[in-house]
């Protein structure tokens, strides 16, 4: 397993680990970092220059992306969604379920 996959399995480790605690406010942030390795891993592969360390950063500019998976689309999207005043998704999504197919979509 190559570098990236093994951070990812690991940042999916402790997002499923904080959702056995009911943390879900660590939950979104694992899963986000996670996604954002795959991103990460996806335009170096692809050969654009990836200058921010951020996930949130990394998953918007993958959304901008033209001829980009419907899947990645929509696993970017609900990624990058911002929590309400309640803390809470405004939609009922699994964050980490959506890393994983962006995973997919992106790297097979």
């Amino acid at each position: 397993m190559s570098d990236w996959q093994t951070d990812f399995e690991h940042e999916i480790a402790r997002a499923e680990s904080a959702r056995a605690k009911k943390n879900e406010g660590q939950v979104r942030v694992c899963a986000r970092r996670a996604a954002g390795m795959v991103v990460r891993e996806y335009f170096t592969r692809i050969g654009i220059p990836v200058r921010t360390p951020s996930a949130y950063e990394l998953l918007k500019l993958l959304a901008e992306q033209p001829h980009l998976p419907l899947d990645a689309q929509q696993a970017a999207s609900l990624l990058t969604l911002r929590v309400n005043e309640a803390f809470r998704l405004p939609v009922d999504a699994d964050l980490v379920a959506e890393a994983r197919k962006l995973r997919e979509a992106l790297l097979g």
